[in-house]
């Protein structure tokens, strides 16, 4: 089958189709913005790129059109497709027959930690010999890859509530059908297409409707709204972590794993299955293991070789990603965009560095942030860090509806807002000093920033 994706530089989108290409379908794509680093991952695969959304693509013919979600009515090349009435169908309904269809598909659902818990839980299946497929919305270092296709009767997917497609308002992951699903958390996000937080909570319901009764549900018993959700109904065996039936507690990570390790011992109900040391930080970081190590349970890995083989989990890129020392400074890149993710992104950077001084570079870019639904979060979000760098973009589609400088007001003199990056940087570099961690969030690009800063920063050690 030849398939054109449309949208095809998004994460999924590009997930999908390398999984494709893997299937043995041709695959093209187009996109309006095609370039690097997504350009050159598929166009390794040999999959052909097109710059926009030309309807003379139509001239190739494919069997099929795959329709990104950022594709919407007056896009040229879909209003051809319409009008010609050829056959098109969204990204998940795709996977979920062509790929998932007659797998064990463990599926990772929530507000923040998706891509870290599904790569977790990917690399726990591999190291256990389950060879599994996957898709996650970002790559896992234990892969060096964001998506594959195997023999495997198993398949592990980052399960986005975010909408289908221009045609299909339903959250991406109703299409998956999983027998594992993971409920991490849920919090308020996407304020661009939920009102409220209600109506992502029915979306979670949705996707408990789709679970078997011989699956698993694997939920944040810290979580309110995620008890609201199954008290909406839940046909599945529940089991809870966080607290019930999978808790952690802390080993003692300064004195016993050293090294910059955390360590903590896992339970299942009243019996420690093992300890984890490693290199990740942070108590939302406990909490995605947890689930992964039960998940992984569920499909007969026992928690001991799960909590073994997260003691050579490398994480994600973008996930607390160092990306260079200069000057003595080191510099990170996170993924982190929601105020919850920015707090608890801080809070284990601060556990691995100590009394070290942090400056956190931020770039508030998602589309709820865009909105200022939760600018007045911010400042309680960025309490960890002793100086706070805030960007705006000064215009575009990126460009902030409101004032970034007046939002960060209440932390003072420790913060400053920017709308030129040049100047950002040049702030950065005067005010940083040897020993110092700048943590780098935001869920774009960020104009190249990281490594502007490490030029300036190293520039300014040289002079």
């Amino acid at each position: 089958m030849h398939i054109h994706i449309l949208g095809i530089c998004g994460t999924f989108m590009g997930g999908l189709a390398v999984l494709a290409k893997q299937a043995g379908h041709r695959v093209t794509g187009c996109d309006a913005n095609v370039y690097p680093p997504m350009s050159t991952q598929l166009e390794a695969q040999g999959i052909e790129l097109i710059e926009g959304f030309d309807p003379a693509q139509l001239a190739l013919e494919p069997d099929l059109f795959v329709i990104g979600n950022v594709v919407s009515r007056g896009n040229p090349l879909m209003e051809a497709i319409l009008n010609r009435n050829l056959p098109y169908v969204s990204g998940p309904q795709w996977l979920g027959e062509h790929v998932l269809a007659g797998k064990w598909v463990l599926a990772v659902a929530g507000t923040h930690g998706k891509t870290t818990t599904t790569s977790m839980l990917a690399w726990i299946l591999e190291d256990a010999g389950y060879n599994p497929g996957f898709l996650v919305g970002g790559v896992p270092q234990n892969f060096g890859i964001s998506a594959r296709v195997t023999e495997s009767d198993f398949f592990v997917i980052e399960a986005d509530e975010y909408d289908t497609a221009f045609f299909d308002k339903r959250s991406k992951f109703v299409h998956y059908r999983p027998r594992t699903a993971i409920l991490n958390n849920l919090e308020y996000d996407h304020a661009d297409i939920f009102p409220d937080l209600d109506a992502i909570e029915t979306q979670f319901h949705h996707l408990v409707r789709t679970v078997p009764g011989q699956g698993r549900l694997i939920v944040n018993g810290l979580e309110a709204s995620l008890a609201r959700v199954l008290e909406r109904g839940c046909w599945s065996e529940a089991e809870q972590f966080g607290v019930g039936d999978w808790r952690e507690s802390d080993a003692g990570n300064a004195g016993n794993a050293g090294g910059g390790k955390d360590a903590f011992d896992v339970w299942f109900g009243e019996t420690v299955q093992g300890r984890v040391t490693w290199d990740l930080q942070g108590t939302h970081n406990r909490m995605n293991a947890l689930a992964a190590i039960a998940a992984a349970r569920h499909v007969g890995v026992p928690p001991a070789q799960a909590i073994e083989s997260l003691g050579r989990f490398a994480n994600v890129k973008r996930r607390m990603e160092v990306r260079g020392v200069a000057g003595g400074v080191t510099v990170y890149d996170d993924f982190a965009h929601h105020p919850t993710a920015i707090q608890t992104t801080l809070e284990g950077l601060r556990r691995r560095v100590d009394g070290a001084r942090i400056l956190a570079v931020l770039e508030p870019r998602s589309n709820t942030m865009k909105l200022g639904v939760m600018k007045a979060q911010l400042p309680a979000s960025l309490e960890q860090a002793d100086l706070v760098f805030g960007y705006g973009a000064p215009s575009g589609k990126d460009a902030l509806g409101w004032d970034l400088a007046g939002a960060l007001a209440p932390l003072g003199k420790k913060a400053a807002a920017f709308h030129d990056l040049g100047a950002l940087v040049e702030a950065v570099r005067a005010a940083a000093r040897p020993g110092d961690q700048v943590l780098v969030m935001s869920n774009g690009g960020f104009g190249g920033v990281h490594q502007k800063l490490l030029d300036a920063l190293g520039q300014g050690a040289a002079g």
